[in-house]
Parts: structure tokens; C-alpha cells; sequence
């Protein structure tokens, strides 16, 4: 496991240890699963933009077009 040295400002130190505390962690492991979140979000950003990169609007609309046409269940309306 690495160690880092953190440098953050004051009031943002502070928020971050209220918020660990509310979420009954340490410090250490709010920061943690701060980095993780961020992580995750831009690899599945970025997982797709690769797929969208790939796509082909022609296929996309063929297989729409052989969904069945019918009216919604019961209870499956707004």
C-alpha cells in the first residue's frame, strides 16, 4: 500500500472529516473512496466514448425498428 502526502485547505479539510464522521469512517478512508468515485466515474466515461466511437446509428435504428409496437401495461404509464 502507498502512502501520500495530502495538502488540502483548511475548510475542505474540515468538511471532509464531518462528512467521514457521518458516514461513520476515518479520514483516510473517506479520501479513499473519494478517489475510487472518481476513478470508476471517468473510466466509464471514457468506456462510452469508446463504445459510442463504435457504433453505427443505421444498425442501432434496424434493431429498434423490431421492437413490437404495443400499448404499455397497466401501471407502465406516467
Amino acid at each position: 500500500m502507498s502512502q501520500v502526502a495530502l495538502r488540502l485547505p483548511d475548510s475542505l479539510h474540515q468538511y471532509a472529516k464531518q462528512l467521514a464522521a457521518q458516514d461513520d469512517a476515518s479520514l483516510n478512508q473517506f479520501i479513499v473512496t473519494a478517489v475510487a468515485e472518481k476513478i470508476s466515474a471517468l473510466n466509464t466515461e471514457a468506456f462510452f466514448l469508446e463504445r459510442a466511437q463504435r457504433s453505427d446509428k443505421d444498425k442501432a435504428m434496424a434493431a429498434l425498428s423490431k421492437v413490437r409496437q404495443v400499448e404499455p401495461q397497466t401501471g407502465d404509464t406516467r
